[in-house]
């Protein structure tokens, strides 16, 4: 990437932390980064290591070969109007974390065919483990593995076909919430069985890290690992078939569901 240049436009939690994952990873030098803000003064800190910061979205897409769209949705068509003038379909490739906006939007209302992937962390990405979808309907195979290099400086990213973004929001984006309420859940258990409240909560996130990790590092599946804990008559499977008993499988399997619904109809009414 010596020869490149990438322009985050929006330098908010997202645009920030791949800005300094792309840097920790050597994929990208600090001078080769531009980020903007309307606040550019809370840039500064990045200006003095080496960032480029400014408020002009203009100026940042001229001088970049890679542009980051990480702004929210309802400010989209003001930046696309500001950055069109500096925009090459022969020079630019754009990669938009902004949900519910597919590539072909953005290629619309551009009224030119420039290369877009979307892309899709989740709020992990602040500590480089973040979930991330790729898709596109346009960009090169070339430009779709640069997208996933990229992301995979934040955490782990996997390439979906785009029509699956709106699912990927409620498995990946929501369940953030989602794990962390059943880890909440399991701390005010360790509460009421004897537990101090935070030291609870400790045990509880980390026994589900230690659970997320064995199917990761393991390539296992949840019920082989489940399996290995489970004795006859014996006290997890006493505990899991109470669960299940009281709709823990079917709530989450109905929540994510609702969460998609839920994301279908908020792309449909942008």
């Amino acid at each position: 990437m010596d020869n490149k240049h990438i322009s985050i436009l929006g330098s908010g939690n997202i645009g920030l932390s791949l800005a300094k994952g792309l840097v920790k990873a050597d994929i990208f030098k600090p001078q080769h980064i531009t980020l903007t803000r309307r606040n550019v003064a809370a840039l500064q800190p990045l200006a003095h290591v080496g960032y480029h910061v400014t408020s002009d979205n203009g100026e940042a897409v001229a001088k970049a070969d890679i542009i980051v769209l990480a702004i929210l949705p309802q400010q989209l068509n003001k930046l696309l109007d500001e950055i069109k003038p500096a925009l090459n379909p022969d020079k630019h490739l754009l990669i938009s974390v902004i949900s519910g906006v597919s590539c072909e939007d953005i290629c619309n209302y551009l009224g030119m065919q420039i290369q877009v992937v979307r892309a899709m962390p989740n709020t992990a990405i602040a500590i480089g483990q973040s979930m991330t979808c790729i898709a596109t309907t346009n960009a090169s195979a070339e430009n779709l593995t640069l997208v996933k290099s990229l992301f995979d400086t934040v955490g782990v990213s996997i390439q979906i076909n785009e029509e699956l973004m709106t699912s990927a929001t409620a498995l990946c984006a929501c369940g953030i919430a989602f794990f962390l309420r059943s880890i909440r859940a399991a701390s005010q258990g360790g509460t009421e069985i004897g537990f101090h409240a935070h030291d609870a909560l400790k045990m509880a996130a980390q026994t589900a890290k230690g659970a997320a990790d064995l199917l990761l590092q393991l390539a296992s599946h949840p019920e082989q690992e489940i399996d290995k804990v489970t004795s006859p008559k014996g006290c997890t499977i006493a505990g899991l078939n109470e669960m299940e008993h009281n709709g823990f499988s079917s709530a989450m399997i109905k929540g994510i569901k609702m969460s998609a619904d839920k994301a279908g109809v908020l792309y449909k009414n942008d």
